[in-house]
């Protein structure tokens, strides 16, 4: 598959041509947010449009990162994980930019007036 802008699309094709696709199948905000994806390409992949090409793994992003690698697969993994994977093996990143696929995370540091344990200084460092 060339490189792509349109996460939708990509996932059309991968479900056309019954592409090996790992998911972390793990119930995670990342898996959710994967099958949210599926939803938006209008398919069904949680009932009626999975099929033997679509595999879930039940693990984190490093154990579907490399059951990708050894399967040949595509994968959809976060950018964080993916630096950290260094880019090892013959993955390559297929579609980025679709806004579609931006997942905010946040901080709350916990007051350590409430909770003594807290260190307060790792939680301020940039």
């Amino acid at each position: 598959m060339q490189r792509a802008k349109d996460i939708a699309a990509a996932l059309g094709a991968i479900k056309e041509k019954g592409a090996a696709f790992i998911s972390r199948g793990d119930r995670s905000g990342t898996h959710s947010a994967e099958l949210a994806l599926w939803k938006i390409a209008g398919i069904d992949i949680a009932n009626a449009d999975r099929g033997a090409w679509y595999k879930g793994i039940g693990q984190g992003m490093g154990a579907a990162l490399n059951t990708a690698l050894a399967s040949n697969a595509y994968v959809l993994t976060d950018r964080g994980t993916w630096l950290a994977f260094k880019h090892r093996g013959d993955l390559q990143v297929i579609v980025e930019g679709d806004k579609r696929l931006f997942k905010q995370y946040g901080v709350i540091l916990v007051s350590p007036a409430k909770r003594a344990h807290v260190k307060k200084e790792l939680g301020q460092h940039s």
